[in-house]
Formats: C-alpha cells, structure tokens, sequence
C-alpha cells in the first residue's frame, strides 16, 4: 500500500469522525434548546400562575376590605340610631311629672327600704328637682328617713343606712340601664326590622351567617 493511500484512508477516517462529531454536537445542541424551551414555558406558565393568584388575592382583599367597611358603617349608624332613641327615653323619663312621679318615686324608695332592718334610720338621696316630693316619701316612710344630698341622676330615690354600709341605687337611670340591656335586641330589631343588612361588593353578598343575616353587634352597646 503506497503512502498515499495510507494518507487518505488517514484523513477519510478523521473526516468521518469529525462528522460524527459534529452530529453529536448537533443533537447535544438540539437537546439543550428543546430543554431550555421546556423550562422556560414551565417559567412562564408558572409567572402566569402566580400572577393571576397574586390578582385574585388582591381581587378578594379589596372586596373583603369593602365588606367590612360597609358593615362598619352599618353597624356605626346602628349605633348612633340607638343612641338617639336612648337619649329620647331619657328626656321622657326626665319629664315624668305629677302623680305618675311620685309613684314611681314612691315604689322605688319602698323597694330599696326593703334590704334595711326595721330600725335603720335611712339616707335619701335623688334630683334636686325632686327634694320636696323625696321629703314627702321620707316622712311617711316607716323607716326612720331624711333627704341627705342631691343625687345626678334622671329620677328615683339613691338609699343608704347610717349604720352599714348597705347603699341601693333605685334611680331611674339604674332602672332604665336594666331595662335597656334587657330589650336592645328587641329595640334594635323592631328599628332595624326593615333594612336590607346585605351589601352586594363586587357581585359578593356580605352575610355572617349561613342564612346570609348579619349578626347585631350592636347589642351591648349602652
């Protein structure tokens, strides 16, 4: 074999390996952007994801944010309603007067003489406006009783022995805050009976409850 065969055969076989070479590159190549490819949608469709999370989330935020404030404003209106209806009650017991007076008065004063022994001298106390009728109450009353002071309050009698330490608030303004505890829910559903107390936010109803009502956290209140 002449030497110049050998020599072709030589390069025949680096220019097939060569090839060789350059397919595998090729592939390895083809490889790397098919993976690339593959990652880089997995990147996007995962941005994507996270994105629309992050505007749902934002989305519910805001709507739970307008719920709570329409119902604070519910519930703040609510509470100035009841308010107002307090302060009218007041002015109607202030302005109980005559016949209708006295016996409250006399009936509150009889009530409170009841926690005192018999021979306990008694301390009365109640609204300037109401020192002569409390004097009247005093002197008829069996215990021994005398109009020791002024008292702020709407009305009633304030019953104190001054022998214990025994002291009994019948004003009106105890009566009235135990009456008033014991009938807000009845108040504040016959005021409220008609309003709707769902807010629709963003096609979202506000309900508390599974019957969609909202809870009444005005009770308490006063």
């Amino acid at each position: 074999m002449s030497l110049d065969t050998v020599v072709e055969e030589i390069r025949e076989e680096a220019r097939e390996e060569a090839a060789e070479i350059r397919e595998a590159a090729r592939q390895r190549a083809d490889e790397i952007v098919t993976a690339a490819e593959t990652e880089a949608d997995g990147t996007v469709a995962t941005a994507e994801a996270e994105a629309e999370s992050e505007v749902e989330q934002r989305r519910r935020q805001r709507v739970s944010a307008a719920k709570l404030e329409a119902k604070q404003t519910r519930l703040e209106a609510r509470r100035a309603a009841l308010d107002d209806v307090h302060e009218q009650v007041e002015s109607a017991v202030v302005d109980l007067e005559g016949e209708r007076r006295e016996r409250l008065t006399r009936a509150l004063y009889e009530t409170a003489a009841e926690e005192f022994d018999d021979d306990e001298r008694l301390r009365v106390y109640g609204r300037e406006d109401d020192h002569d009728l409390l004097a009247s109450i005093a002197d008829a009353a069996d215990h021994e009783a005398t109009v020791a002071g002024d008292h702020d309050c709407l009305g009633g009698v304030v019953v104190d022995g001054e022998d214990s330490r025994v002291r009994v608030d019948n004003s009106f303004d105890s009566v009235l805050a135990d009456v008033w505890e014991d009938h807000l829910r009845e108040v504040s559903d016959r005021l409220f009976a008609d309003v709707d107390v769902d807010v629709d936010v963003d096609g979202e109803s506000d309900g508390d409850g599974d019957d969609g009502s909202e809870s009444d956290d005005t009770d308490g209140e006063r």
